[in-house]
């Protein structure tokens, strides 16, 4: 590119999250970096806007880096639709969120703040991609995983696709550098969480819920998922978009006579 891209940098952890510190830190080398996050974690809030409450969206220097930061009271969505209309100078070249504390591999990719802040951009048209490590440790090593995030993002910049728009869905499996194969090109896995609820009681007798839950994979032995490459060694980039239209079932309905079926049941 021939000026600095503008880089809009946002996350669900919280803005003082060691993961996102260790992104910003990866993008002031690649461009101008505006940061934009919330102020508080908001892990699993998926695709959430606030519409009920006001909007608070702060300048801050958490540290002492190049970059220009604000935190925002909102969701990670609010903070993407915040900076592109109210902060940047303006559209970001790129938007990148993360690094998550944890996995956004499959079904978890639905309710990832995360992943809706990816999808958000793209929704904006901006090109944009989500990093997660497999480590849920707050003081997780976000070293090597810096350099992946460095050569996705350059890639992205600078081999624009024939859609114009990509979003990608980034998870980095929690291994040292040298056990790291490779990065593999997936699908999502099929899978899905069989949760419950442990109901509890408080000293007043009230009842109270904590949601628990096991993984259930159906496709494990397919090599061609995000989940079967973390498992064995690779990092995983699956493209993701917006539309959730079924395309298969969509060409089936279009077969069903409606109109036969209004008759039978009203006739």
């Amino acid at each position: 590119m021939k000026t600095k891209p503008i880089i809009l940098v946002t996350n669900d952890d919280g803005i003082i999250a060691p993961g996102i510190r260790a992104l910003i830190h990866a993008m002031n080398s690649l461009g101008d970096v505006y940061v934009v996050a919330p102020n508080k974690p908001q892990s699993g809030i998926g695709h959430a806007i606030t519409m009920d409450a006001v909007l608070y969206c702060d300048s801050v220097k958490i540290d002492n880096g190049i970059q220009k930061e604000w935190k925002c009271s909102g969701t990670p969505v609010d903070c993407v639709k915040l900076a592109i209309n109210q902060i940047l100078p303006k559209k970001p070249d790129i938007c990148v969120s993360g690094i998550n504390h944890g996995s956004n591999s499959s079904i978890n990719i639905m309710y990832s703040g995360t992943i809706s802040a990816v999808i958000e951009a793209g929704i904006e048209g901006i090109p944009s991609v989500g990093f997660s490590l497999l480590d849920f440790d707050w003081n997780a090593n976000f070293e090597h995983s810096k350099e992946y995030v460095c050569q996705i993002v350059k890639k992205i910049l600078h081999n624009p696709t024939p859609k114009k728009i990509i979003s990608l869905n980034v998870n980095i499996p929690k291994l040292r550098k040298e056990q790291i194969k490779g990065i593999k090109i997936c699908r999502q896995a099929e899978a899905k969480w069989k949760e419950s609820f442990d109901r509890r009681y408080n000293p007043k007798g009230r009842s109270y819920y904590w949601l628990v839950g096991d993984f259930v994979h159906f496709d494990k032995k397919l090599e061609d998922t995000d989940e079967w490459a973390l498992k064995n060694g690779y990092i995983s980039i699956v493209p993701i978009k917006f539309d959730l239209t079924d395309y298969t079932l969509l060409n089936i309905l279009k077969s069903w006579n409606f109109i036969l079926f209004y008759l039978v049941l009203y006739s």
